[in-house]
């Protein structure tokens, strides 16, 4: 059996792509245009999606507009600040001092061992997105007095996810770390210190 020479193979869609959809797909769940269950099949099948074809479907309702006939219209480009990707396997990870973080860090790694101390960060927003997408090894959050963890859109299977209270009894809250995406046979921990020097 031959191919159609008129027809094109399905567009790949890139790690950039699929986190275009899964912003969209986190706006509309907060804004009421997708419940809790819609939201999660569909962040399942943006992680996994490898084609154009494959994402467009998820978002053709959230964003179409007359005329476009479902065609993929990502929301407007985020300065290159917004996002910060790392990818790491079966190594090791480790970010701390005065690093600035984005909005939304995306961690996408397999056996590795990361550790995140947000202790002396620049922050740039009230709000850091750590979008996991990891598979087996370990994430340690280092955490400041007043920074507060949000687990409740993390999917984690085969793994333990250890949030402590945090540490500084009625600091005021100074940023909101919101944890999503998934964990699949590794561990992910908290630790709260007094920021270094």
């Amino acid at each position: 059996m031959t191919a159609d020479p008129h027809s094109s193979p399905a567009l790949r869609a890139s790690d950039a792509d699929r986190d275009r959809v899964i912003e969209l797909l986190h706006t509309a769940v907060a804004d009421g245009r997708l419940d809790p269950v819609e939201f999660d099949e569909r962040l399942g099948m943006a992680l996994t999606a490898r084609t154009h074809d494959a994402l467009t479907p998820l978002i053709t309702d959230l964003v179409a507009t007359p005329g476009s006939h479902g065609a993929l219209t990502p929301p407007p480009a985020d300065p290159a600040a917004e996002l910060l990707t790392i990818k790491e396997r079966h190594g090791s990870v480790r970010r701390d001092g005065r690093w600035t973080l984005p909005h939304r860090l995306v961690l996408r790694t397999a056996w590795s061992e990361v550790v995140l101390d947000l202790t002396s960060a620049v922050r740039s927003a009230p709000e850091l997105v750590i979008e996991l997408r990891v598979s087996g090894g370990t994430v340690e959050l280092v955490l400041a007095p007043g920074m507060v963890v949000d687990a409740n859109e993390l999917s984690a299977r085969h793994s333990q996810v250890a949030i402590s209270r945090n540490a500084g009894g009625n600091t005021p809250e100074t940023l909101h770390v919101r944890l999503v995406g998934r964990m699949r046979h590794g561990r992910l921990d908290t630790r709260w210190q007094a920021p270094r020097p």
